[in-house]
């Protein structure tokens, strides 16, 4: 029977404020509007939903296992607007049974548009967890989860992590199933875990969609089908977006009841069990390799990069803001280089997005601007601002940090 692996994505952008271009205040970002999205997002899900975990960590005595990657932007937040969220995952992270991932700090698209931005923001997220956390990532999760086979070279060349994470599209597993451990073509010690993203969305999407012939979505039900996977996978790789409990799926769904009991009928079943990544390396080699050469991410029906760069506007934004990285870098400035990496966010990006037409609401989430229009009007500003502050001959004073108590190592 499987094993199921739940990783759970958290992340909240750092929203810019509206700028104009005759603005030259160099305090771009909404703190009241992040602040209160921040304290919302918790109330509703990070807060019940990590209670609830560390319930059912303790009722099964360890049996369950999950995994989280938390972007340094969210971290950062929390510290700042819900540090009790803090508390808890500390405890969820003393249990032995949850695991944190690496990723981008910042949550960004760099591995397309720079290599090296790309290895720091990951170094730096990484040296944040084990603080945080007490933990050291083993397992790379990207922005997204956009993937290709470059990617996966590059990760295994850090020589640190022994899993990266993708989605398991169809268009790239084919015939094969993303119930197994691969191997990313290429690479010799690096593997892969591919998302089961039909049994992911019928959680992240389609729990409460009273039109699916599938609802109502009970425990049993679910854990019937995965225990279909019997005889076609060792595992079911179970990715979504925390705020799926409480946010996406509002708790008078039953979502917090669903989670609640699903834990006992999947154990009832001798040979289920849970595993985080880490524990899926360890007991799964690999079936075969997976090549994927062209980039692939979690997003959408074509699970492709058009809801980041889709258009010219995005593409435009993206490229003027890496084409200053040498010029940000050489200030040598803290406060800009961190407002140039907070710039990089991929949410800035998606709220440019003009596929909302095509792919319904999902684009408007949290979205703070009325267009993707403005939203790039708007970031523009911003960006040109930005490039402004570099050429000044002034020495501007250094930033005060949303992680209070962390060392300067981890804040440069």
């Amino acid at each position: 029977m499987p094993s199921v692996c739940f990783y759970f994505q958290l992340h909240q952008p750092s929203r810019l404020r509206h700028y104009t271009v005759f603005d030259s205040n160099e305090l771009y970002f909404d703190d009241s509007k992040n602040a209160a999205i921040c304290k919302k997002v918790a109330n509703k899900c990070y807060l019940p939903a990590n209670r609830l975990m560390l319930e059912i960590i303790n009722k099964y005595d360890g049996k369950f296992k999950i995994a989280y990657s938390i972007t340094g932007t969210l971290l950062e937040q929390l510290q700042l607007y819900a540090p009790e969220v803090i508390s808890t995952f500390d405890a969820l992270a003393r249990t032995g049974c949850v695991e944190f991932l690496a990723e981008t700090y910042y949550h960004s698209l760099s591995f397309l548009y720079s290599r090296n931005e790309f290895v720091e923001q990951v170094n730096k997220h990484t040296e944040l967890i084990k603080y945080l956390f007490g933990q050291t990532p083993k397992i790379f999760r990207n922005t997204e989860l956009i993937y290709n086979n470059d990617l996966a070279m590059l990760i295994e060349a850090m020589g640190r992590f022994d899993a990266i994470l993708a989605e398991g599209a169809d268009h790239i597993l084919g015939y094969r199933s993303p119930n197994f451990v691969y191997r990313p073509k290429n690479c010799n010690r690096l593997k892969l875990l591919m998302k089961n993203y039909s049994l992911s969305d019928d959680i992240a999407f389609r729990f409460s969609n009273r039109g699916w012939n599938q609802w109502p979505l009970t425990a049993d039900k679910f854990a019937r089908w995965v225990g279909n996977v019997n005889g076609n996978g060792n595992l079911v790789n179970l990715f979504m977006d925390y705020e799926t409990f409480g946010e996406h799926q509002w708790e008078d769904t039953g979502i917090f009841d669903f989670m609640r009991h699903l834990p006992e009928e999947i154990l009832r079943h001798p040979d289920n069990n849970f595993k985080t990544p880490s524990e899926v390396v360890e007991s799964y080699q690999p079936v075969g390799a997976i090549d994927v050469p062209h980039l692939i991410s979690w997003a959408d029906t074509e699970r492709d990069l058009s809801a980041w760069l889709g258009n010219a506007m995005q593409s435009n934004a993206i490229h003027e803001l890496y084409r200053l990285e040498k010029k940000i870098k050489k200030t040598a400035n803290e406060k800009i280089i961190t407002d140039w990496r907070k710039l990089q966010t991929s949410d800035h990006f998606y709220y440019m997005c003009t596929k909302y037409f095509a792919d319904g609401d999902v684009h408007k989430y949290f979205n703070p601007y009325d267009s993707p229009y403005d939203s790039y009007i708007n970031f523009m500003n911003v960006l040109n601002n930005l490039s402004v502050r570099c050429t000044k001959p002034k020495i501007e004073s250094t930033p005060g940090t949303h992680l209070v108590h962390l060392p300067k190592t981890v804040l440069r």
